[in-house]
């Protein structure tokens, strides 16, 4: 299945297009960014697309990662998925960001159980826990840190994501009960492809997943009260 995957949830801005039954990645781009997601995706997009063999008419389906990460790149992520599964016709899936870091640490043949884990800020952490064959042990939640240490080291978990070194002090006590990646700053879009080539569209939405509300609260003082 020819799949373009698309992801701007958190430092990354970045497309690719892959062929998962054959595992051939045919063109890719990625750029490292806090903020300007808006800007660079779609040009980013059509650099992609250039690249690519029958252009979007070769396509079999969109995905685009749905979160947790920033309210802001979410939804340009989001938006140009949908747009772009709207003109081409095609199906489009969400895959979760916290799905996306823990993938490629499943399944390579290791028992050990993968906590994927993303800065919230304010001491708290959006967490996952997966069994090593992928089984979802703590479900997407955003919990504060020491809570998140206790779960991690009680499945005594590797730590993937973009937050992993904030627990490298839990791995070195934990003496070797947990094992801590270098951060991400981003999922790797392969393996949200990968993952969407499994995906059924109709359980796998484009929907956003938050879990905490926006820091930002729209002002309410000082509106006209509609007639």
């Amino acid at each position: 299945m020819r799949i373009l995957a698309v992801d701007t949830a958190l430092g990354l801005c970045s497309a690719l297009v892959m062929d998962t039954a054959t595992d051939q990645i045919i063109a890719r781009e990625s750029l490292l960014m806090d903020r300007g997601h808006a800007e660079a995706l779609m040009p980013l997009v059509e650099r992609v697309m250039d690249k690519v063999p029958g252009g979007f008419s070769s396509l079999e389906r969109i995905a685009t990662t749905v979160g947790p990460g920033s309210f802001t790149g979410l939804r340009v992520g989001l938006s140009a998925a949908r747009a772009i599964a709207l003109a081409t016709s095609l199906p489009i899936v969400g895959i979760t960001t916290l799905s996306a870091f823990a993938a490629p640490y499943l399944g390579d043949g290791s028992e050990r159980n993968v906590a994927s884990v993303i800065d919230a800020r304010h001491q708290h952490f959006y967490l996952q826990i997966s069994g090593g064959q992928g089984r979802i042990i703590t479900p997407p939640c955003i919990i504060p840190i020491l809570e998140a240490e206790a779960l991690i080291l009680s499945a005594e978990a590797r730590i993937v994501g973009s937050g992993a070194s904030l627990f490298a002090n839990l791995a070195e006590a934990s003496k070797l009960k947990v094992i801590c990646e270098a951060n991400q700053a981003g999922p790797d879009c392969e393996w949200v492809a990968k993952l969407a080539a499994f995906a059924n569209p109709e359980d796998a939405r484009p929907t956003p997943l938050y879990l905490r509300p926006p820091d930002a609260i729209p002002q309410q003082n000082g509106r006209i009260a509609l007639q």
